[in-house]
């Protein structure tokens, strides 16, 4: 029974702590935006690791035509 005397006071200051942490990550921002880091993998930001005579020669955009609108 002595124990109890022992034990509800650290649970009371672990409990304090985890609630005290909680709410310092969150006025922190570290829950402000959960999308961005999932898909931030699926973004092409290797390009300056692929070697010049390795890479893909991207197309140029066909040039629009200069003709007038039809109405």
């Amino acid at each position: 029974m002595d124990i109890v005397i022992l034990l509800i006071p650290i649970a009371i200051i672990l409990a304090g702590f985890a609630i005290w942490a909680f709410f310092w990550s969150v006025n922190s921002g570290q829950f402000d935006d959960l999308d961005s880091p999932a898909h931030r993998i699926l973004y092409d930001d290797d390009d300056d690791l692929i070697p010049e005579d390795a890479r893909q020669k991207k197309d140029k955009p066909a040039p629009e035509s200069q003709d007038q609108d039809t109405r």
